[in-house]
């Protein structure tokens, strides 16, 4: 999981979050089908914490390296 910092314009607090952008989890690799067969889209999902609420669920993402540039550290993806 790696720190991440919503944009400014979203509806989450500006503190950071907790997201998985290991291309290689199950949660993301399936996301792709899911989103395809049920919606038509081509789009997934990766998997977010947000520490301070304890809220957790999907973040939409719609390409591998989406959303990526707003990483604060690398850390360990799991």
């Amino acid at each position: 999981m790696s720190r991440w910092m919503p944009p400014e314009d979203s509806s989450w607090d500006l503190v950071f979050q907790y997201v998985c952008f290991n291309d290689n989890c199950p949660y993301y690799v399936e996301g792709w089908k899911q989103m395809k067969e049920k919606y038509s889209h081509h789009c997934s999902y990766r998997f977010r914490y947000d520490p301070h609420t304890g809220q957790m669920g999907p973040l939409p993402v719609w390409s591998a390296g989406a959303l990526r540039g707003r990483i604060i550290d690398q850390g360990k993806d799991e």
